[in-house]
């Protein structure tokens, strides 16, 4: 998978913004003002950091202990870093998706309502 598509796949989902906190070489993917996704577009190789339920990034670091580390610079329990070219497209897609979802899953309850509006 090549940036544009990670950005793609990151923008693709319901109310999520690009910002740039951390200077223009970092892109931080967010829904509702959390933060979902964590990269540099322009890294080699590519990454992204992610949100993941704890049990599940134990197992997936387990299964993929070359490609999925710690998040780096995050919570290392609730955050992984994904090296995005190693894996199938279909899996990252999920693992963004999975994110995505922990990220609203933890909204105020009018916020999420608020997502599920066209």
């Amino acid at each position: 998978m090549r940036a544009d598509r990670l950005r793609a796949l990151c923008l693709g989902l319901n109310a999520s913004v690009e910002e740039f906190p951390f200077g223009p070489e970092t892109s931080v993917f967010k829904v509702r003002g959390k933060m979902f996704a964590l990269t540099a577009l322009d890294a080699r190789p590519l990454t992204v950091n992610l949100k993941c339920d704890p049990d599940d990034a134990v197992r997936l670091r387990a299964e993929h202990p070359e490609v999925i580390v710690p998040g780096w610079h995050m919570n290392k329990r609730h955050w992984n870093t994904v090296t995005v070219g190693s894996l199938p497209a279909r899996t990252v897609r999920e693992l963004i998706e999975d994110s995505y979802d922990l990220v609203v899953a933890g909204l105020p309850k009018a916020e999420r309502l608020r997502l599920d509006r066209p």
